[in-house]
């Protein structure tokens, strides 16, 4: 079973005025559909026990990857899960206020949303090369709220977190729009943000459900014959 791009939960122009139609066309028309190409053409040969598993799947089991493969898995399994989830945590006529659980998780952790903001913008503009920015949970219990910076295509979940909300920060998510200024992308970006998404993964966070899993004993005495 192959890996398939997403399409888009709303209209490549959606966005706009505030990420244009074309910057959405280019980064998920070409970028996203590359990292689904790489990886399903990398597993082609992989052993069966990795043919049509989830990308997040893959990311917490690159031991049980053929080491010939496993750098290109990694990069475009890890592509293909933080841009599907970008997507989601983008909305036409969302921002706004932001309450409820979330808001108040997010007073507790940061202080306010204001300030919230300001430190995910920060963390996103100091961070070198091309990464993401999230929110993240731990989904072990602990319900503190922090900001993580990915570099390439890293995800939280292989460190142990849940991520709420992401944003793009490689070059191609804003270069054409913005051009060099990351920190006006940033800015502008809350008005397209996902409140109701993120808010919908904490609650899903909470009743442990949708959570990161290993592979099964059954699943490593196989590949291990």
């Amino acid at each position: 079973m192959k890996h398939m791009l997403p399409n888009l939960p709303y209209a490549v122009s959606a966005l706009e005025p505030h990420i244009s139609a074309h910057t959405m066309a280019v980064h998920h028309g070409q970028h996203h559909a590359g990292y689904v190409n790489a990886l399903n053409l990398a597993l082609d040969t992989a052993p069966e026990l990795l043919q049509g598993r989830p990308a997040h799947w893959l990311l917490l089991n690159l031991d049980l990857v053929p080491e010939t493969i496993r750098s290109t898995v990694r990069n475009n399994a890890g592509g293909h899960l933080n841009h599907s989830m970008f997507w989601q945590s983008m909305s036409p006529g969302a921002g706004g206020k932001l309450n409820g659980a979330l808001g108040d998780s997010i007073d507790q952790a940061f202080g306010s949303v204001a300030t919230f903001k300001t430190s995910f913008e920060d963390a996103g503009r100091k961070l070198f090369g091309s990464g993401w920015v999230w929110l993240v949970k731990s989904p072990n219990g602990d319900d503190t709220l922090r900001i993580l910076t990915t570099t390439g295509h890293d995800n939280p979940l292989t460190h142990g977190f849940y991520p709420l909300l992401v944003n793009d920060v490689w070059e191609h998510a804003y270069y054409l729009q913005h051009e060099s200024d990351r920190g006006a992308y940033l800015k502008n970006w809350w008005l397209v943000a996902n409140w109701k998404e993120a808010g919908r993964r904490l609650a899903r966070a909470a009743r442990n459900a949708e959570l990161p899993w290993k592979a099964s004993d059954d699943e490593l005495l196989v590949m291990s014959n």
